[in-house]
Parts: C-alpha cells; sequence; structure tokens
C-alpha cells in the first residue's frame, strides 16, 4: 500500500469518508463509506438480476443522431423507466430487479415498445454500441447532473456518443460480492468480444470489433477495472477522489465492472448496447449464470482466482480488436486460444447454473452471438446495402423479437 495513503480503513468513521464529497456538492447521505458500503451489500437478498439499455434516437429521415431526448421522455409522461443520459441523443431504459433473465425480457420488450410510441413524431430509435455514420462529436444533455463532466472533460465529453448495455446482479454479502468481481474481472474480454456491436465510427470502418471502449478510455476510470481487497479499499478510493477533485460522485467509478455503491450490485458495464431485446437478453444470461456460478463456487469454499490487470487487459484488446475472429489467452499459462472456442467452452461450463436460475434458454440463445456477433452482422449488412442500409436495418430492427 502507497506509505502517503491516510485513509481510514477501519469503515467506522463514516464522517471522516463523507466528509470530502462535501466539498464537490455531494450530499453526505449519499456518499458510499465503507460502513454505508457493507451495509448495503450485506442486506440479505437474491441474486437478482437488472438490464439497463442505451439506445439512441434518430433524425426519421436522416436516421442521424437526434439530440431531441428530452421531449421524448416529456412524451413518456414520466414513466420511470426512461431516463435522460450524458448525449442528448440517448435514452436509457432501465428493468426492475428481476428473478429471472426471462422476467427482465419482457420488462425490456414493453419497454422499448413504449419508447417507440414516445418517439412517434420526434424521431426513429436504434440500438448498437455506437452510430455508424454520425460526427464524432455531438450535443451534450444541459442537465445540471452533468455539469461536472461537461466543464472537467470538455471536447472529449462531446465524444461520448457510444451506447452500453449494463447487467446488475445483486450479490448479497460485501466479502462475497467483492470476490466474485474480483473474479469477474477475468472474464471481461470473453463479454466484449461474445457482445461487440461497433464496428463503424465517423463514416468509416474502424478496423475494430467495436470503437466503443477506445472512445470511452478518452475519459478515466475505463476498461479493466482494479481488484479490491474489501469494501475499506473501494470506500478509500471514493475518498482519495474527492479530496483529489477527480472523482465527482461515487457513481463516476467508470470501470468496465464495477460493485455499485447504492445498489448493492455487481454492475458489468463492458458489453456494447446489443441491438434487439433477444441479444440484450443472451448476454444478460452469460452475465447473470456468470454471476452465479462465481458465487456458488464462493460460498462452498473454492478459491475464485484473481489475475493481474494487465494480464485481462492484453484478452481485452484481443476482443476490441478482434472480435470473435482473435484468440483469448490463458491467463495463468498464456497460451493462445481461438475466441470462438473459449466462449463454447464458457457456455458449456455456465449451463448447470443458468438451468438454476432459470435461464438456460436464453443462454443457450447466446450461441447464436457466438456463431456471428452484432459487429460481424453490421458488417455483412454494410457489404451489401452500405452505411445507410445498415441504419435503416438498425433502426427497423428496434423492436424485432428474434436475433
Amino acid at each position: 500500500m502507497d506509505p502517503t495513503d491516510t485513509a481510514d480503513r477501519s469503515g467506522k468513521d463514516a464522517e471522516s469518508i463523507a466528509a470530502p464529497f462535501r466539498r464537490v456538492g455531494e450530499d453526505a447521505e449519499s456518499v458510499a463509506s465503507a460502513e454505508r458500503l457493507r451495509a448495503t451489500f450485506d442486506a440479505p437478498a437474491p441474486l437478482t438480476v437488472g438490464i439497463e439499455e442505451e439506445v439512441m434516437l434518430l433524425d426519421a429521415t436522416a436516421l442521424d443522431l437526434a439530440p431531441r431526448a428530452e421531449e421524448v421522455l416529456a412524451a413518456a409522461g414520466g414513466d420511470e423507466r426512461f431516463k435522460l443520459e450524458l448525449p442528448a441523443a440517448q435514452l436509457e431504459l432501465v428493468t426492475l430487479p428481476c428473478a429471472t433473465v426471462g422476467e427482465a425480457a419482457a420488462q425490456l420488450e414493453a419497454g422499448r415498445a413504449a419508447l417507440h410510441q414516445a418517439a412517434s413524431g420526434i424521431g426513429r430509435l436504434a440500438a448498437a454500441g455506437a452510430h455508424p455514420t454520425a460526427a464524432p462529436e455531438g450535443v451534450l444533455n444541459g442537465h445540471e447532473h452533468y455539469r461536472h463532466t461537461r466543464a472537467e472533460f470538455g471536447p472529449v465529453a462531446h465524444a461520448q456518443l457510444v451506447f452500453g448495455l449494463h447487467v446488475h446482479v445483486r450479490v448479497a454479502g460485501a466479502r462475497r460480492a467483492v470476490a466474485v468481481h474480483n473474479a469477474l474481472r477475468s472474464y471481461l474480454p470473453q463479454l466484449a468480444a461474445l457482445a461487440a456491436n461497433a464496428p463503424f465510427h465517423a463514416g468509416r470502418d474502424t478496423g475494430l470489433a467495436s470503437v466503443r471502449p477506445k472512445i470511452a478510455e478518452l475519459l478515466p476510470r475505463q476498461g479493466v477495472p482494479p481488484a479490491v481487497e474489501d469494501l475499506s479499499e473501494l470506500a478509500a478510493a471514493f475518498r482519495w477522489g474527492a479530496a483529489a477533485g477527480t472523482l465527482a460522485r461515487p457513481n463516476h467509478w467508470w470501470w468496465e465492472l464495477r460493485l455499485h455503491p447504492t445498489l448493492g450490485t455487481i454492475e458489468v458495464r463492458v458489453p456494447d448496447q446489443q441491438t434487439t431485446v433477444s441479444e440484450s437478453v443472451a448476454v444478460a444470461a452469460v452475465i447473470h449464470s456468470l454471476v452465479v456460478t462465481l458465487a456458488e463456487g464462493h460460498d462452498a469454499g473454492v478459491p475464485l482466482t484473481v489475475h493481474p490487470t494487465w494480464r485481462i487487459a492484453e484478452n481485452r484488446w484481443s476482443a476490441g480488436r478482434h472480435g470473435l475472429a482473435g484468440t483469448l489467452a490463458d491467463l495463468q499459462t498464456g497460451e493462445p486460444r481461438p475466441t470462438r472456442d473459449r466462449l463454447r467452452a464458457l457456455l458449456e461450463w455456465l449451463a448447470p447454473a443458468a438451468a438454476r436460475a432459470g435461464c438456460l434458454g436464453e443462454l443457450e440463445a447466446a450461441d447464436r452471438l457466438v456463431t456471428a456477433n452484432g459487429s460481424e452482422r453490421q458488417r455483412q449488412v454494410a457489404a451489401k446495402e452500405g452505411l445507410e442500409g445498415l441504419m435503416g436495418s438498425l433502426a427497423d430492427r428496434f423492436l424485432a423479437t428474434e436475433t
């Protein structure tokens, strides 16, 4: 540990940990102190799953990004399933915590239909990790909530026209949640390759399976997160960031995986937004099954391996660059293996947990993404119909009920 770190790691002095957040305008009651974090994660709860989709609002004719999301939200009449995001052309659709992925799927289908209706007369909706042809910088939401991000990051913030699929799984027990989080880091490359859905940006093929993480990396706290020893260490990180003036709020812990400080969930943020509900649900089933498998292993006393961040990041690069067509290295030996083979082995390993979690059918549907994920399908459509045809296809498939 850095000898200059004087943070209180005991978790008993909530007042001292909360104090720095007052200097950046955060309500002390909402601060994730070590004491508060433990109370949040130790609260008894089943392994529920929730899904957040970030979708794009398009001009109805040109199919370019339309910075009118606030109008759609107003037309939705305050529907709590929908939220504004940093880009003014982005809307977030959220589910409630669900017992099964299938239950979340029904909420997503209903939510997309309601959002589509609210957008009628304003624009069209589409879903992918990035808009294939939009200008690289766009209009931002002007609300006070995003004031710090706009002021601190300037043009970099305007470049964050990216769309992610976030999956929350409730893991009760502070030590259990930390152990699962640390082990789950190793699987981020597999999840990224499976869900890659952003090969085009600013009207050109980037040569990547997903350009989204490279755009996100213009901001701090991106990519593979550090492992944490316990929630006191996480609280100390929040405290240090607040004191340094770099972490305006605990939820600005923007890694591709995080322990959510207020929801008490493990939030997986690595997947690109998927084009259809069935694709989003397939990815969510993999994540839910993976968390269940790791949590059950921890409960049974099986040691959960914590791999070095840089090795995981090497695989993460391959996933973003080559997607399903690349290789992923064994994190112990370095032996490379085709990514598709690793994913099919992963799905086979997760099947028993998926059956117990009630999402075996959705997990089996993920095999279709292993055959061809969103990135590969986008390139197939663009090769036949051009990027204009691709945009039309993305919009047309927003309400599709099958992959």
